[in-house]
């Protein structure tokens, strides 16, 4: 029997067919809770894997448009050499705006490390310059080269060694949740094809009957098929719509801080859920076909 074939069955129907499989029993359990369950981690790790990936775009976009000059200066040269720096930055190309922070800036940058009372003006605590780049960019080694020249005490940072551990570890996260929904996937068929496979052996005596009057190995896997591919279908879709509406409920960015972009979906990636019972009833099919037909074959 062909693959089309299979297809065009279960979305058909066969009420004949279908009484080769119980309606009830371990089996038909087994498949529904573990369609469901499965799905709703499904929804969980696809959530995480979207939110790397924001999370990876978000830090890779805010680092890469802005850098600091640390300046690091006698007291009484401090004013003139941050004008120095800022009249180099505004001659530079690629730097779109530059300006030096205030004590009361700085003081709460340094706030959650020292806590609220620093004596900013006591301490020589460097002067820090914040630079917003263009999208072109511009050309650090020869703004190092030019600062070394006219301003010695000023240290470029451009974010690059805070950015790419940063943006690495988001992508990795994001593999990580990929990686997770494929062995999810992996062991729904694994699940699916035990209980197939039970379901099978019990009924070892209804499946030799059948043979005896002209079933055909082909017509008994179809019923098996199409019954284990609506059931893990039933069972994925209820689990995914649980998932979604938990994922729904989880506490947004804006309410615990600036820092996480949140796990969840953002706009039309609330649709993606509606692929994972989609994906439960092609991994059902398949390896409900696969075992089916092997079983069968051993029956003989």
């Amino acid at each position: 029997m062909s693959v089309a074939a299979d297809i065009l069955g279960l979305l058909k129907g066969e009420a004949q067919a279908d009484r080769v499989v119980p309606r009830s029993g371990q089996a038909a359990k087994l498949t529904l809770a573990v369609s469901g369950a499965m799905a709703f981690l499904a929804v969980f790790a696809l959530a995480l894997s979207l939110a790397a990936g924001r999370l990876a775009d978000r830090w890779s976009d805010a680092l890469a448009q802005s850098s600091t000059i640390r300046l690091s200066a006698p007291a009484a040269e401090m004013e003139a050499q941050t004008w120095t720096v800022l009249t180099v930055l505004e001659q530079t190309p690629g730097v779109d705006s530059a300006r030096a922070l205030g004590d009361e800036e700085q003081r709460a940058l340094l706030e959650p490390w020292f806590g609220p009372d620093l004596p900013i003006g006591d301490l020589p605590v460097p002067r820090l310059i914040e630079i917003i780049e263009t999208p072109e960019g511009y050309d650090a080694d020869g703004l190092r080269q030019r600062l070394a020249a006219e301003a010695p005490g000023a240290v470029l940072d451009d974010h690059t060694r805070w950015r790419r551990p940063l943006v690495d570890a988001a992508d990795r996260l994001r593999l990580l949740g990929w990686l997770s929904l494929v062995l999810i996937l992996g062991s729904t068929a694994a699940m699916i094809t035990l209980a197939a496979q039970a379901a099978l052996a019990s009924n070892e005596q209804v499946i030799r009957v059948l043979r005896l009057v002209g079933a055909r190995d082909s017509y008994i896997a179809r019923a098996f098929v199409r019954r284990f591919t609506r059931r893990a279908l039933t069972g994925a879709a209820v689990g995914a719509l649980l998932g979604t509406v938990a994922v729904a409920l989880l506490p947004s960015a804006a309410e615990e801080g600036a820092f996480l972009t949140g796990l969840g979906f953002r706009g039309a990636g609330w649709l993606w859920p509606l692929a994972i019972p989609v994906l439960a009833a092609v991994t059902a099919f398949w390896s409900t076909r696969i075992a089916a037909f092997r079983t069968l074959k051993g029956l003989r």
